[in-house]
């Protein structure tokens, strides 16, 4: 049994540009995370069944259409649905600053906007995501 973070990184919505949510994959990877990407136009219940299938300690959501409201709020609501409260849900993209505290409400662990660092990223899943034991 591995005990790395396990992260899924999906790209919800009718969103089709996912060269950020790439880079973010390949750099968890790179810094030893097992990471799942989804790949685009991934449904809330696409997302939310990976994360449980794959035992995810994560989801990182990447949002550029202008659904982040929505589409971070449905991922929320289904894995409370599912008893699957304890995986974090962080995420970025084009996000006004003004809805990240609303986001926050909602229980998005994290937002990151454009111009965050790929080590930024790194550090902040290391520091707020629980590493399984095993």
């Amino acid at each position: 049994m591995s005990s790395r973070i396990r992260v899924v990184v999906a790209k919800p919505g009718l969103d089709g540009h996912d060269r950020g949510a790439k880079v973010v994959a390949r750099a968890l990877r790179d810094a030893g995370m097992e990471v799942i990407y989804t790949g685009l136009h991934q449904t809330p219940e696409q997302i939310v069944e990976t994360a449980i299938q794959e035992d995810a300690d994560a989801v990182g959501l990447s949002v550029l259409s202008g659904a982040h409201m929505t589409l971070f709020k449905r991922v929320l609501e289904l894995l409370a649905e599912r008893d699957a409260r304890d995986i974090v849900v962080f995420g970025g993209g084009i996000i006004p600053d003004a809805d990240i505290p609303e986001l926050e409400q909602l229980g998005v662990a994290k937002i990151f906007t454009p111009g965050a660092t790929t080590q930024s990223i790194v550090e902040w899943v290391r520091q707020n995501v629980t590493q399984p034991v095993g």
